[in-house]
Order: structure tokens, then sequence, then C-alpha cells
């Protein structure tokens, strides 16, 4: 198992590009793509597209953005890493996408941006804050998100901590317990569990076609803070979350961490064995059987923040590793 040590590489200089006629902004690392902010309105939400290994491979699924045959063509509103919810108000903003009918455009809810506020390019580290409005399907805001992205390398991990802040602005905002949520990114085919049956994937031509799950190159599986693996991952509670894997040669892992200032620390995770692996803080009737239930409410003119790293590892981490880069993540914030 690779061993994680901290500061063994040469740190990178970490630089933004704007290139508003497509609404994102590049994150780069000595000039090389990581990741890109992208705020285009048909997401429904702004997110981070793709993700790249320091290898060069991507750890994001392509669809419903980028057509690659053998994916998976499911859930076309998990793109890259997003951060929202299935119940605000009464309205879902976790799975609205364009594909919803427009007959049914009225229960769900979308996450405008508005500015970049701040950039801070440095070696090693590098801060873009961005402003967003969460409205309803009339335009009404309910949430004005205040987000503080720092992008950043310890050894061989390429970080990012999200600090997202919620303020209501025209009444309480009720965040009823749901399944769906919270911060979340959907993984590329190979990090995928090994599965069986039959699935609905991206053909060559761009088409959706149906395929054995068991074919291709699935390599992946979990590991929680709490000890728990595979599958069982589901509906438990836990600090952190690994998921391991290897594309194209390179063992990766992804480390999701939650913060203890968050409501609901430590989070229950909805996270999948096709691939959606996401932290939520907010939902637990679900995952405990009915045996909790959390109903969280932001009242008028009062905000809620939440806080998480994901962490991209080249190799695998020792449990040792992950918990250095936990413990930095608490102090730090």
């Amino acid at each position: 198992m690779f061993s994680w040590l901290p500061v063994v590489l040469a740190q990178p200089r970490v630089t933004f590009v704007s290139v508003p006629n497509v609404q994102k902004v590049d994150v780069l690392f000595d000039g090389t793509l990581f990741t890109s902010f992208i705020y285009s309105e048909n997401l429904k939400k702004p997110v981070l597209w793709p993700v790249i290994t320091a290898g060069g491979n991507e750890i994001t699924r392509n669809y419903p953005l980028k057509i690659k045959a053998g994916e998976r063509a499911d859930h076309p509103h998990h793109v890259g890493i997003w951060f929202n919810y299935g119940d605000v108000n009464g309205l879902d903003f976790w799975n609205n996408s364009e594909t919803v009918p427009a007959e049914r455009a009225g229960n769900y809810g979308a996450i405008y941006h508005q500015s970049v506020d701040y950039t801070e390019e440095g070696k090693g580290t590098g801060r873009l804050n961005t402003n967003s409005l969460w409205k309803d399907n009339q335009g009404e805001v309910l949430l004005e998100e205040t987000a503080e992205f720092t992008f950043s390398v310890q050894g061989n991990a390429r970080i990012i901590d999200r600090i997202s802040t919620l303020k209501a602005v025209s009444g309480d905002v009720k965040m009823t317990d749901n399944k769906e949520g919270m911060f979340a990114i959907r993984v590329a085919r190979e990090l995928e569990l090994p599965a069986s049956g039959k699935i609905r994937v991206t053909g060559a031509q761009g088409n959706v076609v149906e395929a054995d799950a068991s074919a291709g190159l699935t390599s992946g599986n979990y590991l929680s803070s709490e000890g728990i693996t595979g599958e069982a991952v589901w509906g438990t509670r836990a600090r952190w979350m690994k998921l391991q894997g290897i594309i194209n040669g390179e063992r990766v892992a992804i480390v999701i961490f939650d913060h203890r200032g968050n409501a609901g620390f430590p989070a229950y995770w909805h996270a999948r064995g096709y691939g959606l692996f996401a932290a939520n803080p907010l939902g637990q009737k679900i995952f405990s059987n009915g045996a909790e239930e959390m109903n969280f409410v932001i009242k008028n003119e009062h905000a809620a923040t939440f806080r998480y790293r994901l962490a991209v590892f080249s190799g695998d981490p020792s449990v040792e590793g992950i918990e250095n880069l936990a413990k930095s993540f608490q102090n730090k914030l």
C-alpha cells in the first residue's frame, strides 16, 4: 500500500484562467488542467468537471457532457463534483437537469452562478471565491451561497477544500430530511465497484445501448473511517470515506472528508457501487431505517456553513496518511 508522505513533491503553481464564453474557470497546476469550475445554467448548478489526477487520468464520469463509449448513461444530474440537496422548501435541487419535462419543472429548484468574487494564485495553493443564488422555478431567491474553493497539493494528493455558506434571504428555508444530498462526485467507470446484470451505457456514436455490467475495467472499492468496506458503506456514518481503484494503470484514490463543524457530523454516506459518491449530513431517516430524522432549518437572514475536503491521490494512501489529512482539515477551518 502506498504510504502518504507530506511534501515529497515539488509544489506546482496554481493558477486560474477565466473562459467566460463557455462559462467556466479553469484551474491549472503548473499550466496543466486539474479541473474547471463550470457554471453553465443548463447544468442547474455549478460543478467542478473534469477532475484529473497527477497521472493525467480523469476520475469524473464524462456523461452527459462528453461522449465516452462504455460509460453508464444514467442520472444526468450527476455531473463532476457538486453541492446541492433534494428538498429545499419542498423543491428538488438534486435531481434537476435538462431532461426534466416542462410539466414537472415546478417541482425543482436550480442554482445560478452570479460572480467570481476573488482569486488568489500561488505556489502549491490557490483560492477561488464565488457567489450563487438558489432559486425556485419562478426565479425567487431562497438562498444566497458564498463558496470558497481552495486548490492545493500535499505530497501525492491534489486537494479541493470547499466552504459554502448558505444564507436565507426570503424567509425561513427548510431542508427537510432527504436521501439526496449533499456534497458529491460521480466517478469514472473504472472506479465503480464490480457488478453484474445489465446496464445502460453510452455507445460509440453517443447513443444509449444495453451492456453487461461486468464488462469493462471496474476496480473500485470503498473504505470508511470506521473500517467498513465495499457496498456496505452506504447508509453508514463516517468521518471520511475512501474510494480507490485503477485507471489506465494508475492506482488512484478519492477521499472525501466531513468536518466536525458541519450539521449532522459525522455524515451519512450516500455512496453507491455504480459511481455516485456523496456525503449527506442532513438526510438521516432513510439511512437509519427511521430511527433518526433531521429537518434542518435556516432562519430568515441567518446562515449555515458546510465544509468539505476532497483529496485525489496518485497511489493508495494509508489510513494513517488519511487521518493526517483529516486532522489538518479539522484544524484548518
